[in-house]
């Protein structure tokens, strides 16, 4: 049987809060510490995640035209299948499913596990049991359709956009004398320099591309598409710096780059224990909108790649009546639970985020093939090309490497990763070339 297809039932809205939702996680209750101990002043930190914002901004607008383009579900897969290959798609799935996608999501899952053990005071032991028990929770939510899922995904990423609210309200209205010092140079000398600060910074902003998996589920995507990228993106700016102004005014410059923990160190020296818990609580929430987003984007991969040949057929079948891909969404929720269950929060999210902007870097290279090789012009086409593009690559291919020689190990294991590969790719199309188009 035929699959039905998927049902465009993403509004701009929704499109919007998916983008939101894919990129707020726990990144800017956690980097901006790092971030400040690698500058010398408040204003040199915000001027870098403002930076780091707009740097992300140009990616959304590249992301936007290739959406533009190919509006179907598969996103990233999809541009380097048609530009580079075959094999180019398959690596870019293969790496997503036992890297990218399912390492962010086990590693944010088991930040959630953290903060409910925290909050409820509950064994530590129990914190990869939660992270299993979160992956299960939004798995489940969306085998019952996008619509479903994006209602939930709405209410997942409103809770944590009124979290940072809370956030930035309390350290702009009781910083008290801190605020007016928000800016000052930091007493001692920065540990590292701007483009080391700018490593979690940007990283805090990946994500970012998750909606072009879904755009097989978007109205009108050749419009709302590019929307969505821009709103969602200028949202997450805007609480980025703010919740880092908040964090300079109740703590300054040193006590951040002090701080293991910025959000809840703001709330509980303002509302004591109790605003740490607050706080927590919007943290666990984040956590699972992000959770949500990875794994329904990753299913859209690996759902496209199986109509193509390049992976198990039957995760290309959609649900008849949910019109959603449902067996390859466990797949790779199964494939996170076990990455929980056997790696730490640090691994994974060395992994993940090393493979992450590899990833953006190489896909955003298609553009220029489309540019050549298609003379189609789309609903939307990136502003100043070619140098907003170019910008992009010079800037990420750059972090990518001062991330692979601070994490050679990691680095390594996400390339041996991607080599191994090729050897499956030869192997499958010699067993399977017969579905392979």
């Amino acid at each position: 049987m035929e699959n039905p297809g998927y049902a465009r039932r993403l509004t701009l809205m929704d499109a919007a809060l998916i983008v939101v939702g894919g990129i707020i996680g726990g990144g800017i209750f956690l980097n901006p510490g790092i971030a400040a101990q690698r500058t010398d002043s408040g204003l040199i930190l915000l001027g870098l995640w403002v930076a780091g914002g707009l740097l992300t901004l140009v990616g959304c607008l590249c992301y936007a035209e290739l959406g533009a383009r190919r509006p179907e579900a598969g996103g990233s897969y999809v541009y380097l299948r048609e530009a580079f290959g075959r094999l180019a798609g398959f690596l870019f799935g293969w790496t997503m499913l036992l890297v990218i996608y399912s390492g962010s999501a086990a590693a944010v899952a088991t930040i959630f596990g953290s903060y409910a053990t925290s909050v409820f005071g509950l064994s530590p032991t129990l914190v990869k049991p939660l992270a299993a028990g979160a992956l299960v929770f939004v798995t489940g939510i969306n085998l019952f359709g996008i619509r479903l899922g994006a209602q939930i995904q709405n209410v997942f990423a409103i809770l944590k956009l009124t979290a940072i609210a809370v956030l930035v309200v309390t350290g702009l209205a009781f910083a008290g004398a801190g605020t007016t010092q928000a800016l000052a140079a930091s007493a001692s000398p920065p540990s590292g320099n701007l483009a080391g600060a700018l490593l979690p910074v940007l990283f805090a902003f990946s994500g970012f591309a998750y909606l072009n998996n879904l755009a097989g589920e978007v109205r009108e995507p050749q419009k709302t598409l590019p929307r969505a990228l821009v709103l969602g993106m200028l949202v997450v700016i805007t609480a980025y710096v703010l919740t880092n102004y908040a964090y300079l005014a109740v703590l300054g410059h040193d006590g951040l780059a002090a701080s293991q923990a910025p959000a809840a160190d703001v709330m509980s020296r303002v509302f004591g224990a109790s605003g740490a818990k607050i706080i927590a609580i919007g943290i666990a929430i984040s956590t699972l909108g992000f959770c949500n987003i990875t794994l329904v984007a990753g299913a859209r991969v690996l759902q496209v790649m199986g109509e193509d040949g390049l992976f198990f057929s039957m995760v290309s079948r959609l649900h008849p009546r949910h019109r959603t891909p449902n067996i390859a969404l466990m797949m790779l929720s199964g494939w996170a639970i076990f990455l929980v269950l056997v790696a730490n929060y640090g691994q994974l999210l060395d992994f993940a985020t090393f493979g992450d902007w590899a990833a953006y870097a190489v896909t955003i290279a298609t553009l220029f093939w489309y540019r050549r090789r298609v003379n189609e012009r789309p609903a939307f086409v990136t502003p100043a090309y070619p140098l907003l593009p170019l910008l992009f690559l010079v800037t990420v291919i750059a972090v990518v490497t001062a991330y692979a020689w601070s994490k050679p190990l990691s680095a390594g294991v996400v390339c041996l990763v991607v080599l191994a590969g090729l050897p499956v790719y030869a192997v499958w199309r010699r067993l399977f070339s017969q579905v392979a188009r």
